[in-house]
């Protein structure tokens, strides 16, 4: 019998908005003390891909998945140095509103969010079904966040309290139902949210009134990106090595040139020596200040 093999990747075509961005600078390898972090617009410098007839998609309005544009801004990327980008899902930090079952599914169980609690860029997330896939991280009391443990949601509906007469005293009055309309609340069930059917005691943690939380989406995997800023890249090495050059008999001025033929940096040539003549240094000294514009490489070998 063959068993067919099924790809799981699939490249992201994720919202700028959905994205966080946070930067970390240090002007060399050797500084690892002190991290000062930064966040980043990432729906200004992060710039989607639009698919086109060549590559298979609708032009202007297909998302090409995975294709990105980062931009670094001149102001924010202006020290030598490495940069160290950091891009994430957006965290939606908020609190549980209550815990508790619907009316009419008591076995249903799940977390009431108040949507006014939300911050605003976010609140269009939370409709009906807006927050399917999203991952749950609870905070301690502390604001530390508990390591290694989060829960899915698995569907999200408006929803209003209900007052219900309860033959147990101990069970709460206070249930929950859909609504069509519109609502502050809304009701998320998680998984796991179920107790093992051979312990049907052990109910899961969903988290518990007034507990702070952490809502991710699951559109792509964290991205740790290395940006390093230099005075000079491999084409100046190239140049510097590779390219034309001249030195003045008369004078000493050592000139290189680009590809070009633009003079790229200039230099004076002399020797040092002592009162006897004898030759102590050769020095090459930048004359970036005082560049000499009649050595242009055309004037002298033509």
């Amino acid at each position: 019998m063959a068993i067919g093999s099924y790809g799981t990747i699939r490249p992201s075509d994720v919202s700028p908005q959905d994205v966080e961005i946070i930067m970390n600078y240090t002007p060399t390898r050797d500084v690892t003390d002190q991290f000062v972090l930064t966040k980043l617009d990432a729906q200004t410098l992060l710039r989607p891909y639009f698919a086109n007839t060549e590559t298979g998609g609708n032009a202007g309005v297909e998302v090409l998945g995975g294709l990105y544009n980062l931009i670094l801004p001149a102001n924010q990327f202006n020290a030598l140095g490495i940069y160290t980008l950091y891009l994430r899902p957006a965290q939606i930090r908020t609190v549980i509103t209550d815990c508790g079952v619907l009316s009419a599914l008591p076995n249903v169980k799940g977390i009431i969010i108040d949507i006014s609690n939300v911050p605003t860029e976010y609140q269009n997330k939370f409709v009906p079904q807006g927050l399917v896939g999203f991952r749950i991280e609870y905070l301690n009391p502390d604001g530390s966040k508990i390591p290694n443990f989060f829960r899915v949601v698995t569907s999200s509906f408006y929803c209003e309290p209900v007052v219900t007469n309860e033959v147990n005293t101990s069970q709460k009055s206070i249930r929950y139902r859909y609504v069509d309309g519109d609502s502050n609340l809304i009701f998320l069930t998680l998984s796991p949210s179920s107790s093992p059917t051979n312990k049907p005691n052990a109910t899961p943690f969903i988290g518990q009134p007034n507990q702070n939380i952490i809502i991710t989406n699951t559109f792509f995997n964290p991205i740790t990106l290395e940006v390093e800023m230099v005075e000079y890249d491999i084409s100046s090495l190239a140049i510097a090595l590779y390219g034309n050059q001249t030195k003045s008999i008369d004078d000493g001025i050592y000139t290189i040139y680009d590809s070009q033929n633009n003079i790229y940096r200039q230099y004076n040539l002399y020797e040092i020596r002592d009162q006897f003549n004898a030759l102590l240094y050769e020095v090459r000294q930048n004359r970036n200040d005082n560049i000499d514009f009649s050595k242009n490489f055309t004037n002298i070998t033509t």
